[in-house]
């Protein structure tokens, strides 16, 4: 790899990372945009557009951490900004507070929307809501799932646990 190769990802990395969705609010002091980047997977693919972390594909940043088969990073034109990141195949995307799961993401920097589709599962700690497409804005942090197909038609299920009034 050219060393302007590794400077381009280097900073491609960064772009994705920072840019990730934190689900439930602003980043914690621990989870600060400042804390180290890490990625990696089991191949890594550059193209004109972007990049691509193939294989157990994973990029972390303090504690939020983005798990994928594959990741695929879309630049902006001209720019080592990235405008787009969709990761495929067995999806997690975890947070401090909030563990999601599904088939597919993708995160359009440019609308702030998170649209997690497939079997996805939303957990907060004991409680769960499931459905088949998470619509989750960034910036005004408002969601909406749609139902999954069940034998009672499409529906969004979920277990909700009260506090305790202590």
């Amino acid at each position: 790899m050219r060393m302007s190769t590794r400077k381009t990802l280097g900073v491609l990395a960064a772009a994705v990372v920072l840019a990730l969705p934190v689900a439930g609010g602003a980043q914690s002091p621990g989870n600060s945009a400042d804390a180290p980047i890490a990625w990696g997977g089991d191949d890594v693919e550059i193209t004109p557009g972007g990049f691509s972390l193939i294989g157990r594909a994973e990029i972390t940043q303090g504690q939020n951490r983005l798990r994928a088969n594959r990741v695929n990073l879309t630049t902006s034109n001209g720019t080592n900004g990235v405008e787009r990141v969709e990761a495929v195949g067995e999806v997690y995307f975890v947070t401090p507070t909030q563990t999601m799961r599904g088939d597919r993401a993708v995160y359009d920097l440019n609308t702030d929307e998170l649209v997690v589709t497939g079997e996805v599962i939303l957990a907060q700690g004991e409680n769960v809501v499931r459905g088949g497409r998470l619509v989750y804005n960034v910036r005004t942090e408002t969601g909406r799932m749609a139902g999954a197909p069940t034998a009672a038609g499409n529906r969004v299920q979920g277990v909700f646990y009260p506090e305790g009034n202590d």
